[in-house]
């Protein structure tokens, strides 16, 4: 069985995982020296793709790929395109033989490689089962990915980057032929919204000069905008990959305007629509935000 939630802090489980040192081949020479192989069971497999949403138009990308199971897995159920690395050249042999039997060989690809230095830009999922710390030194590289990459990770967390989702579930099999208790933590890789940006809108009849100043911590933001020579707090602020929203309520020219606002973010510009409520502007409509010095 598994259960859903959003864990306040998994760091103990996650350290008592590591001293048994469960995963696949990792990174960083030294670690990936000494770490022995254990698979990830297919049934956290399955879960870890559906927690995803792995389909046809994914690009997955497995780290520590071991004998190539979760690639593969992707590739037949799934449709989706990708590879795996990994440091032991036994297991990309016995992952390419995986791939054959399967019938995915055009799909995936197995390469003996350092993860570090592998180049991640295409994938538009990652999959891993690693360590606390190799997690936290991926971390730089995996916030540098394009907004919105999917990334899953079996039993280990990446310290304060609280995870989009997290599943906690039972394996009937997980350590050989004994039972245990899986952790799967799913993040979407967020934009870089921090910093100041302005816009213009059209309320009460007359252009109004909006200045939002923001503040992120990972897909956390928060911050106060500037309207009408007041400064308010920003509700329901939410970020995931490059989409964002926000709202709040100021007074403008002598009537107080409800203001929902959602977009995509794309560099240094923000675009999408905004919902607005007063007494002289009701609608929606478009907006457009580009970034400036804060």
């Amino acid at each position: 069985m598994f259960r859903f939630r959003l864990p306040h802090r998994c760091w103990g489980r996650a350290m008592l995982g590591a001293a048994m040192v469960l995963g696949a081949t990792i990174g960083a020479d030294a670690a990936q020296s000494s770490v022995p192989y254990v698979p990830t069971p297919q049934e956290v497999v399955e879960r870890m793709l559906e927690m995803a949403k792995v389909g046809p138009q994914d690009y997955l990308i497995d780290l520590g790929s071991g004998d190539g199971r979760i690639v593969v897995t992707a590739a037949k159920k799934r449709g989706a395109r990708g590879f795996g690395v990994d440091l032991n050249p036994v297991r990309i042999k016995e992952s390419i033989e995986n791939a054959a039997k399967a019938g995915v060989s055009e799909r995936v690809a197995f390469h003996q490689r350092d993860l570090f230095e592998t180049d991640l830009s295409d994938a538009t999922v990652i999959t891993m089962y690693l360590l606390p710390s190799v997690n936290l030194d991926l971390r730089p590289k995996l916030l540098e990915l394009k907004p919105g990459t999917r990334l899953v990770s079996h039993d280990f967390s990446m310290d304060d980057w609280k995870p989009d989702a997290y599943v906690e579930m039972d394996v009937k099999e997980k350590y050989g032929s004994a039972p245990g208790t899986s952790s799967i933590y799913f993040w979407i890789v967020p934009a870089q919204v921090a910093g100041a940006w302005q816009w213009q809108l059209t309320v009460g009849g007359r252009p109004q000069a909006y200045e939002l100043a923001l503040d992120q911590k990972f897909q956390m933001i928060s911050g106060a905008v500037r309207v009408g020579g007041q400064s308010v707090k920003l509700e329901n602020a939410r970020l995931s990959g490059d989409q964002i929203g926000f709202s709040f309520s100021a007074e403008i020219g002598g009537s107080r305007f409800r203001h929902e606002f959602s977009g995509r973010v794309a560099g240094s510009g923000i675009s999408g629509t905004v919902s607005l409520a007063g007494s002289r502007t009701q609608g929606q409509f478009e907006w457009s935000a580009t970034r400036g010095a804060r």
